[in-house]
């Protein structure tokens, strides 16, 4: 197995609820740190009808390997941030038998 290019440096973020004042919460997404990364494209989505205002795009993002429940391991319902484009983490697994490497699988949505 060849050792992953982590070539981009991409902010690890994670979000809270704060309450609204009226009953009901908005998301603030605060950043956990920095981490560099390796990602690959998979393939689009752009799913047909009216009311669909995005497209999305798998993601595979390798990241070094940390134990799980430290705050350097990616989490589901975390998200990876590369400027203005959001990477949702959807699952996260070892790449290897060491755990030297994390595997993220993401989601990217944008706008049509």
């Amino acid at each position: 197995m060849r050792a992953p290019q982590l070539r981009q440096q991409l902010a690890l973020e994670e979000a809270s609820r704060l309450p609204d004042g009226v009953g009901g919460f908005t998301l603030s997404w605060a950043l956990v740190g920095l981490l560099w990364a390796e990602m690959v494209s998979g393939s689009g989505r752009d799913p047909s009808g009216e009311e669909v205002i995005l497209t999305s795009v798998a993601w595979r993002i390798t990241v070094r390997g940390a134990a799980v429940g430290t705050p350097a391991r990616p989490r589901p319902e975390q998200r990876f941030r590369l400027g203005g484009r959001i990477f949702t983490i959807l699952a996260v697994a070892e790449n290897d038998p060491g755990g030297l490497w994390l595997t993220c699988t993401c989601r990217e949505e944008a706008p049509k």
